[in-house]
């Protein structure tokens, strides 16, 4: 009943719901006008016609200790759906970071919610994402630092081997640890959210149905997210690849393992698997690598992982892929003016992008529009072509990353429970590519910069300038920043380096609060440290303050005060 369910609110992070998460912020009279969303490539265009992944074919495994805890808490076996409230203020479909973040939200400000998900609570992000992606990182860092430590003294005698099979079972038991954050038993007991695991559909504007049975709402969430995409190269379909959904299931380490794209889970999977033993050929159809970042950072990148031992092979066209009855060896086979060459591979991997999901859900009955390449339609406010239906995140965003769907949520709750007027553009969205060095964004590129006939100034400091980056022996990498030309207004900025996530967002708050690269300059930060680097780039900046005609001022000065 309604009674069981007043206890306090919490956000999947843990932290209590508050009425500041929903109530629009107070426009700064120094907001600049100017939309700090970078343009980044398009969807593929052929990406319609590729294959999509399901999710709930691809499953979890092995089922041991750690991945049964998982499930019990995302998926649980002998859940009993509630019997459906006469009507709910918000349906939400899909709990991945943005569905849970509804629900949550709306559940905390006293909204009757339902929560929907057909396979595992807690979206791409927890089951197969950034969750078990960066725990494969950490490891394959520790394998790189152990490698690299008599640059540091550090002497280590006998052979080095790494322990697979450990690797991931930790990965699986973290993975695990962090689970009932995002649990069907927190969100039904603890939020007071009628969770319905089930397939949904759309059986008209103001219903859902889920398992058959129909859900009234006032207003809905579509948080359905998205899965890998799938090439059309003859023969792929039918050999044994991996996909994002499918290479955390791995127990054993693929002696060669081929990486057919190029992009951030491409390239961070690549490195971590070369760390581990793995010989790594990486496939990109362009020239290039991680094509929607600054050229100077992809080529840091590419540098460092071919240091690692990765390969890469550009221009790929591919004829087709070979297996045997569906299983490995897998071979690769390209054309070129010289004719075709073929590479074999012992697994896989496919990280050619995400496709959204959005068949099935019956949303011509909601008089939802959609594209199977683009997503779901929607306006600036995340509204779709039915006004009391909402979407966020991948299913509707090209910006996919899980901390854009967690504040499109926050958005959506102020504007359909609170006539909001929230806008998605005018969202600051930072993010990060976790390879080893990390690059980091956030604002505009020079590339935007230059197509909107914005005049700017660059400030760029080089971590080999750096003291604690020289002390560290991590002086790959910068710290680049664009300000409006004539101001200290921050439009945009690129860092690479060790701890570059962590780093972007002092930028993100300095523009997200007014603050000029010009006052950064004041802001003390601890010697030594790589993050003064940021403060480096707002001494330049200072510096070009003193003009000539200033310097002759001072000059002046000085000599009368001597």
């Amino acid at each position: 009943s309604d009674e069981d369910h007043g206890t306090t609110a919490r956000k999947p992070d843990g932290s209590a719901v508050s009425w500041a998460d929903f109530i629009s912020p107070v426009s700064s009279a120094h907001e600049p006008p100017i939309s700090l969303h970078p343009e980044i490539p398009e969807h593929d265009p052929e990406l319609g016609s590729f294959l999509q992944v399901d999710l709930e074919a691809c499953g979890i495994s092995p089922l041991d200790e750690h991945n049964v805890r998982l499930l019990d808490n995302v998926h649980p076996k002998g859940w009993i759906n509630p019997t459906p409230k006469s009507s709910y203020n918000l349906v939400v479909i899909g709990a991945g970071a943005g569905g849970l973040v509804s629900a949550a939200g709306a559940a905390g400000v006293g909204a009757r919610v339902a929560l929907i998900e057909s396979h595992l609570l807690g979206g791409d992000c927890l089951n197969v994402g950034c969750v078990p992606s960066k725990a494969l990182l950490r490891c394959a860092k520790a394998a790189a630092v152990v490698r690299n430590a008599s640059a540091f003294g550090v002497n280590i005698h006998g052979n080095i081997s790494v322990d697979f099979g450990f690797i991931m079972e930790r990965m699986r038991r973290l993975r695990a640890t962090i689970a009932p954050v995002d649990s069907a038993k927190r969100y039904s007991e603890q939020l007071g959210v009628d969770v319905f695991i089930g397939k949904g559909t759309f059986a008209g504007k103001n219903t859902i149905e889920v398992n058959g049975i129909p859900l009234t709402f006032a207003k809905a969430v579509i948080a359905t997210g998205g899965t890998a995409a799938i090439p059309n190269i003859p023969g792929l379909q039918q050999a044994p690849y991996l996909t994002n959904a499918t290479v955390f299931n791995l127990t054993e380490l693929p002696s060669r393992l081929g990486v057919i794209g190029a992009g951030p889970i491409g390239l961070e999977l690549a490195q971590a698997f070369q760390r581990f033993g793995s010989q790594v050929t990486v496939f990109s159809r362009s020239d290039n690598i991680l094509p929607k970042e600054d050229p100077d950072a992809a080529k840091i990148i590419e540098k460092s992982l071919r240091q690692d031992g990765v390969t890469f092979v550009y221009y790929a066209n591919y004829k087709r892929v070979e297996s045997r009855n569906g299983m490995s060896p897998v071979t690769i086979v390209l054309e070129d003016d010289s004719g075709e060459r073929s590479m074999e591979f012992d697994a896989l991997l496919v990280a050619t992008g995400r496709k959204p999901s959005v068949k099935g859900l019956g949303l011509e009955s909601a008089g939802v529009s959609y594209d199977e390449r683009l997503g779901i339609t929607i306006n600036d406010r995340a509204q779709t072509t039915n006004p009391d239906i909402y979407a966020v995140g991948d299913a509707a965003s090209k910006y996919q990353f899980t901390h854009t769907a967690d504040f499109m949520a926050r958005l959506v709750i102020r504007n359909a429970l609170f006539f909001g007027r929230d806008k998605f553009s005018s969202l600051l969205i930072p993010w990060a590519t976790y390879t080893d060095p990390e690059v980091a964004h956030v604002g505009l590129y020079e590339n935007d910069l230059k197509e909107r006939n914005i005049e700017y100034a660059t400030f760029m400091r080089e971590f080999s300038d750096v003291d604690r980056s020289i002390i560290d022996g991590e002086t790959e990498g910068y710290v680049k920043i664009h300000v409006k030309k004539g101001t200290d207004q921050i439009l945009g900025a690129t860092i690479v380096g060790g701890h570059a996530g962590d780093m972007i967002s002092e930028i993100s708050v300095a523009i997200q609060s007014g603050m000029g690269l010009g006052k950064l300059a004041g802001v003390i930060h601890p010697y030594p440290t790589a993050a003064d680097a940021i403060r480096q780039c707002g001494d330049a900046y200072n510096r070009t303050r003193l003009t000539p005609t200033v310097k002759a001022i001072f000059n002046r000065l000085m000599a009368f005060k001597r």
